[in-house]
């Protein structure tokens, strides 16, 4: 999924990524969510593509030229 960071605490690492879709659901932040990403912070308005954990929560951030390229680590969307 893409969408863009609403809001980051650096601090809590707590967050909330908005949905690109027309009903632009929001979604919490996992803990582990920056975990194995290029990203150290977040800031608002940051384009994003990310994955829904079990429990509704935005996992696994990332950039949309990481998957282009094919980062290691990160499957690929074809």
């Amino acid at each position: 999924m893409q969408g863009v960071i609403k809001s980051y605490d650096p601090v809590t690492r707590q967050g909330v990524v908005l949905r690109d879709n027309p009903a632009r659901n929001e979604y919490d932040l996992a803990d582990d969510a920056l975990a194995g990403s290029i990203f150290r912070m977040l800031r608002q308005g940051q384009r994003v593509i990310f994955e829904l954990s079990g429990t509704g929560l935005a996992t696994r951030l990332r950039l949309g030229s990481e998957a282009d390229m094919g980062t290691p680590g990160f499957p690929s969307q074809q």
